[in-house]
């Protein structure tokens, strides 16, 4: 049997989809804080990393947030991002391959 390979046109096509669309994201000014008391890279690690457990005591508790806002923009966000995805497990588990 014959794999078809996806046409250049359609990945072309995709790419800038995916584009066109992040054209779109944007942040509210009042979210972003520069001040030094402000929740920078560190901070969203942890975040990231104690996000199940923060989600969790979320449902329960109204004061408990799972994001903090204000924070420093940009690297907030990419620590958040690697302690939910590095830290957290991430791809590890579904890595593992079924014997």
């Amino acid at each position: 049997m014959k794999r078809s390979r996806p046409s250049r046109g359609r990945a072309v096509a995709a790419a800038l989809l995916l584009v066109t669309l992040s054209a779109c994201a944007s942040q509210v000014d009042a979210g972003v804080s520069q001040e030094a008391s402000a929740p920078g890279f560190l901070w969203g690690l942890w975040h990231g990393f104690v996000f199940p457990f923060a989600f969790i005591g979320s449902l329960f508790d109204p004061d408990i947030a799972v994001y903090a806002v204000p924070n420093r923009g940009g690297w907030y966000d990419f620590g958040f991002f690697l302690g939910v995805t590095v830290l957290g497990g991430g791809s590890w588990f579904s890595s593992r391959s079924c014997k």
